[in-house]
C-alpha cells in the first residue's frame, strides 16, 4: 500500500461528515439495526454488529440510540426493515466510485444515486464495474507518536496485521476485516488508542487527478455521502497535496 495515504482522505473529509452528525447518527443507526438483524444482538458473537457499535461510540452516539437499534434489528421493537446495496460508478476524470447503502426502497434509491452521478458529471454503472479495484480491508491508523514503528510492528504483526507503513506522521495499519478488532484490542493493552479504526474498501491502485478534477470528484462524493440512504462511498482518486491542504484549512 505504498506511495498513498488512505487516512489523508479520511482526515480531509471528516470535517465535513461531521458538520452532519444529525444525519450521521440516523445512518449509525441503520447499520447497527442491519447488523443486529442479520447476527444476532449480541456484538461478542456478531463481529459486524460489534464494529457497527464501535463506530456509533467513536462519533458519540448516546448510548439510548445504540440499545434502541439493536432492538429495532432483532425485532424487539418496530422497525423499518434495510437492504444492502453496493452502487458503482464512475466520477470525473474516470475516477471510479463505491457507494455502499442501506436502503428500504431500492428503486428510489437507484434513481436518486444516479441522479447524483450525473449531476456531478459522472455515471452510475453496473455491479462489479469498478468493485475488482478494491478491496475489503480493516484500516487501522496511529498517531507517530504513540510508539515507535518496530514496537508498533511487533504488536500488530502478531495480532495479525497484513501491512504498515509510516507516513505523514502517522501509521497505518491493514489487515483482514477479521483481524481489526484483534489488533485493536492488542493495541490497547499497550496502551495505543488509534485515530481511525475501520473497515474499508481500499484501491488497489489509484488514478492520479489533478486539483479541477479532485475538487469535482470530491463534490460528488460529498454529494453521495449527503444522501440519506448513503452508508459510505469510496474513490480510487490520488488527491494532490495541495486540495488535501486547502480542505483542512
Amino acid at each position: 500500500m505504498a506511495g498513498h495515504s488512505h487516512s489523508a482522505n479520511i482526515a480531509a473529509r471528516k470535517g465535513a461528515v461531521d458538520a452532519k452528525r444529525g444525519k450521521l447518527f440516523s445512518k449509525l443507526s441503520r447499520a447497527i439495526i442491519v447488523a443486529a438483524r442479520n447476527g444476532g444482538a449480541d456484538p461478542a458473537m456478531n463481529l459486524k454488529l460489534r464494529y457497527a457499535i464501535d463506530k456509533a461510540r467513536q462519533q458519540s452516539m448516546p448510548k439510548d440510540n445504540i440499545e434502541r437499534a439493536i432492538k429495532k434489528g432483532t425485532g424487539e421493537v418496530e422497525g423499518v426493515v434495510f437492504e444492502e446495496i453496493m452502487y458503482e460508478g464512475y466520477g470525473p476524470g474516470g475516477v471510479a466510485v463505491m457507494v455502499d447503502v442501506l436502503t428500504d426502497n431500492r428503486n428510489r434509491t437507484a434513481g436518486e444515486i444516479r441522479k447524483i452521478f450525473e449531476r456531478s458529471g459522472g455515471n452510475m454503472g453496473s455491479a462489479g464495474c469498478v468493485g475488482y479495484l478494491f478491496e475489503r480491508k480493516g484500516l487501522i491508523v496511529v498517531d507517530g507518536k504513540s510508539a515507535d514503528e518496530d514496537t508498533l510492528m511487533s504488536i500488530v504483526l502478531d495480532a495479525g496485521a497484513d501491512d504498515i507503513k509510516q507516513q505523514d506522521g502517522h501509521f497505518e495499519i491493514t489487515c483482514d476485516p477479521h483481524a481489526l478488532m484483534a489488533i485493536q484490542e492488542a493495541l490497547q493493552t499497550k496502551g495505543i488508542k488509534p485515530t481511525v479504526a475501520e473497515v474499508t474498501q481500499i484501491p488497489k491502485t489509484h488514478l492520479d487527478v489533478d486539483t479541477e478534477t479532485g475538487q469535482k470528484v470530491l463534490r460528488l462524493m460529498d454529494a453521495l455521502d449527503d444522501h440519506d440512504d448513503a452508508q459510505n462511498v469510496y474513490s480510487n482518486a490520488n488527491f494532490t497535496p495541495e486540495l488535501l491542504a486547502s480542505m483542512k484549512e
